[in-house]
């Protein structure tokens, strides 16, 4: 039915007959002479029907914008003064000879053919028309050639595509399963997988040696701009080489796609950092290095004051006092200083403390309960200049972290203080376990291995153990998380004891796995990355919805098809299933 695709109509087929297929983007009336601008995946072409091929000119009277039409015709020069450089095929137009209309299309509920932000609702609820308007199309096709250029450099050095299965068991790796009633076995479930963790390991356990997978993994948890309940990620797992290796041979990777993709060159070798450094330095493990700001230690300054705000949280070991020092913030307004310190009790913090340096001096209603020599000490030390304002902190360690790690972001934002770039960095050296209700739980996962020799090292004092983990960053976001796994039955069940798990309920669990460590496990990582993730930050998307072709709402739901729904009482009587109403209002 064509010949060539609209967008590929280059000035190179000048005198040349072509046959279109595509949606009439837009339909103009000029004087007898009719103009199509016919649309299809790889973009936009002017057809032009003249009144003196009759047939054609009578069909083209009769369409309307999103018609599914064919165009048969021939290729010519655009006239002087009407080329569009906004367009691949701006030099020509095609002549339309002949016209069949291949459908019509009712009035479509937002425009296609300019851009519109129709409500989120609206354009999921007709996804498929969504997915017309040039910019979401593009952001397909793009995310299209990311993953096959992933593909290709994996199956260049030796990764094998192997599929996992879908039907699995439930796992404790921090958020809820997505459960399947099994019909045959009345009263057990399958799990749909938070990630094929424990299946890549085997196969590492099978001598698989290296393994790539673009999988669909599920989650039932709260979601953000950045979460789905289902999601892609590549999934990596190899065998033989250590966090290095690995870290190198994944930044080749990502310097390749941004080379190809955006003709952007990434830094060789990534910069890296520890995880406690971030955590000092920009209250969070995945800092944004596009932003300069960071926090400054002040609370061995202020440990000694009288004024508790700050001397308590100074005192206390659990506590921190930090700065962060805004250039030219100085002109920050009272009313914008009150927002920022409602936005920081998002995080818990109870207040925001500042001083302003104004060109006649500091200004700050804290003055007074500081001495002057400290607070000569702490512009010093945060290295602020007149027209700065220095943001303070003062309270539990992770919540300073968190609210002025927020509030860095925040303000960067508001005053144009993030640089045009792309920083990707390594974030090593993580904690092995972090204090839950009463407990341990995994910073990561619980395979991952420990950056200690024996069994022993790790239970003396597992809270200061660190893990052989590291996560990939790009410009604040977390896009890749991996580790050097356990290899040995020993260490396996002693991080299962650290985590409170039994030795009863891990064999339940993982009794699998730690069989398979006992036959032979050879030293083995990997690494997953967010491919939602990826594309949307490569696109410059809002949000990954806008580069997944389906996606479910911040609800969870589909508009589009009505998901989740209902289904017939006989078939939940078939799996054995009764359904309990819940007061959702009332229920946490």
């Amino acid at each position: 039915m064509r010949s060539h695709y609209c967008g590929q109509v280059t000035k190179k087929y000048v005198d040349q007959d072509v046959q279109l297929v595509g949606w009439v983007h837009r339909r103009r009336d000029h004087g007898g002479v009719i103009f199509i601008d016919l649309r299809d995946r790889e973009g936009l072409v002017q057809v032009v029907i003249a009144p003196m091929n009759k047939e054609a000119f009578k069909q083209a009277e009769l369409i309307r914008n999103e018609y599914v039409i064919q165009v048969k015709g021939r290729v010519r020069p655009r006239p002087e003064g009407s080329i569009n450089k906004d367009l691949a095929t701006g030099d020509i137009e095609v002549n339309g000879l002949e016209l069949t209309i291949l459908n019509t299309s009712e009035p479509i509920p937002f425009p296609i053919n300019d851009y519109h932000e129709a409500g989120e609702e609206t354009r999921l609820h007709y996804r498929y028309l969504d997915l017309r308007r040039p910019e979401m199309l593009g952001r397909l096709i793009f995310r299209a050639k990311m993953t096959r250029h992933l593909r290709r450099f994996l199956d260049d050095h030796g990764f094998l595509d192997i599929e996992t299965p879908f039907l699995t068991k439930a796992t404790p790796e921090g958020a809820r399963d997505y459960l399947v009633p099994s019909r045959t076995k009345p009263g057990s479930f399958y799990a749909l997988p938070q990630s094929p963790q424990q299946f890549k390991q085997l196969l590492m356990m099978a001598g698989m040696d290296r393994y790539y997978q673009v999988v669909r993994c599920f989650r039932d948890e709260d979601l953000r701009a950045d979460r789905q309940p289902e999601f892609t990620q590549l999934d990596i797992e190899t065998s033989f080489l250590n966090e290095h290796d690995i870290q190198h041979l994944m930044e080749e990777m990502m310097r390749g796609m941004f080379s190809e993709l955006l003709n952007v060159e990434l830094p060789n070798p990534f910069p890296r950092m520890t995880y406690a450094e971030a955590i000092s330095r920009y209250g969070s493990d995945k800092p944004d290095l596009r932003i300069a700001l960071e926090l400054v230690d002040v609370g061995d300054l202020l440990k000694d004051i009288e004024f508790k705000v700050f001397s308590d949280p100074a005192k206390d070991p659990h506590g921190r006092v930090a700065a962060l020092c805004v250039p030219g913030g100085a002109d920050i307004s009272r009313k914008e200083i009150d927002d920022y310190t409602k936005y920081v009790s998002i995080f818990g913090a109870k207040g925001l403390a500042y001083i302003k340096y104004n060109a006649d001096g500091l200004q700050s209603p804290i003055l007074k309960f500081i001495p002057e020599s400290i607070v000569k000490a702490m512009v010093e030390r945060t290295h602020a200049k007149p027209g700065d304002i220095i943001f303070f902190g003062a309270d539990l360690t992770g919540i300073v972290n968190e609210s002025l790690g927020a509030l860095r972001i925040k303000v960067a934002h508001d005053r144009g203080l993030v640089e045009k770039a792309w920083r990707m960095l390594w974030v090593v050296d993580f904690p092995m376990f972090e204090k839950g209700e009463g407990r341990l739980s995994a910073c990561h996962h619980p395979f991952t291995a420990p950056k200690v020799s024996t069994v022993q090292e790790l239970e003396r004092d597992p809270i200061h153990v660190l893990a052989r983990a590291y996560d990939m960053v790009l410009n604040g976001t977390e896009v890749g998380g991996g580790s050097i796994r356990i290899n040995t039955t020993e260490m396996q069940q002693a991080v299962f004891r650290a985590l409170n798990i039994k030795d009863d309920e891990a064999q339940e669990k993982f009794g699998h796995l730690l069989a398979a460590l006992s036959y032979g496990c050879p030293p083995h990582g990997g690494i997953a990355f967010g491919l939602d993730r990826l594309a949307m930050l490569m696109t410059g998307s809002a949000s990954i919805r806008d580069v997944i072709a389906f996606p479910k709402t911040q609800t969870a739901t589909c508009p589009l098809t009505d998901a989740p729904s209902t289904v017939d009482t006989a078939q939940l009587i078939d799996l054995g299933i009764r359904v309990i109403k819940k007061d959702l209002k009332n229920t946490e």
